[in-house]
């Protein structure tokens, strides 16, 4: 009897082996396809466009102006308008800023001229000014002379001209650094303090526009942080530009690698005058 279905056995054997192989390229195809979902998903491209906020009253006056907050001008706030105007037809899937009032206002009046769907401004506080400590408020300089005594070097008069000595004789991580030594209440924040939370801040961002399907962002956020964003994602690409009231920095990002296509370019904000 056994011999009767020994001829059997073969046959049996092709048999799994072909559906086992059947699975085998089944599962591989299925595997094949939600790797090529991945890929599609990572591969979205986003584009960044970083503006300083408008010009504010401490701007007007001079005045230190980090985690202190003073509001728009009128032509802070024309400025704004201007920079929506130019992006209206710009679909943005997500906005941030921080939590200042300047920030976030210049946010909300380049979201009002926008013609697409305004999405809701998310507050990042990676997104905040530099911390001056003590010098808050006060003059700029106060604190830019007391920079440059500290260099023991001769420094020019004139608050433009001490300005524009410091950011030649410094590197942007130097000054930072500088003025948290000089600071009498010694919390000023240091340039590796400020560059911690930026680096929390963007993966934060990114993963949210991811989120929303990925393409255009709006972020609002302070002159003394966008170059130490700059540096963050792109080391390198920050080299003393000036970054003025509403100017738009352009940066595009894909598989986690940073562009940086434009840094202040004021062609916006130039449209309005003082």
């Amino acid at each position: 009897m056994k011999r009767k279905w020994l001829w059997l056995l073969p046959i049996v054997c092709l048999s799994l082996i072909a559906c086992s192989k059947q699975t085998n390229d089944q599962t591989a195809a299925t595997s094949t396809e939600e790797s090529s979902v991945v890929e599609t998903k990572v591969s979205e491209e986003t584009t960044i466009y970083l503006v300083r906020h408008g010009k504010t009253w401490f701007n007007t006056m001079n005045q230190v102006q980090g985690f202190s907050d003073s509001p728009l001008t009128e032509l802070g706030e024309t400025q704004a308008q201007a920079v929506g105007n130019g992006l209206k037809d710009i679909p943005f899937v997500a906005a941030f800023s921080s939590d200042l009032g300047r920030q976030r206002n210049t946010a909300k009046l380049i979201l009002a001229e926008n013609a697409n769907g305004i999405p809701e401004i998310t507050e990042l506080l990676g997104f905040r000014e530099k911390n001056f400590g003590s010098f808050e408020g006060q003059s700029n300089d106060a604190m830019n002379i007391a920079v440059a005594e500290s260099l023991n070097l001769d420094y020019p008069e004139g608050s433009d001209e001490l300005w524009d000595f410091l950011k030649q004789e410094l590197t942007e991580e130097e000054l930072a650094n500088k003025v948290a030594e000089v600071d009498p209440s010694q919390t000023a924040e240091t340039y590796e303090e400020m560059k911690s939370r930026v680096e929390k801040a963007m993966p934060e961002m990114l993963k949210i526009a991811e989120e929303a399907g990925g393409g255009n962002v709006l972020i609002v956020s302070s002159g003394g942080l966008i170059p130490i964003i700059l540096e963050s994602v792109a080391p390198g690409s920050y080299n003393g530009e000036k970054i003025g009231n509403c100017s738009v920095t352009t940066l595009k990002v894909k598989d986690g690698i940073y562009t940086i296509e434009s840094i202040g370019d004021t062609t916006f904000a130039d449209t309005v005058q003082d």
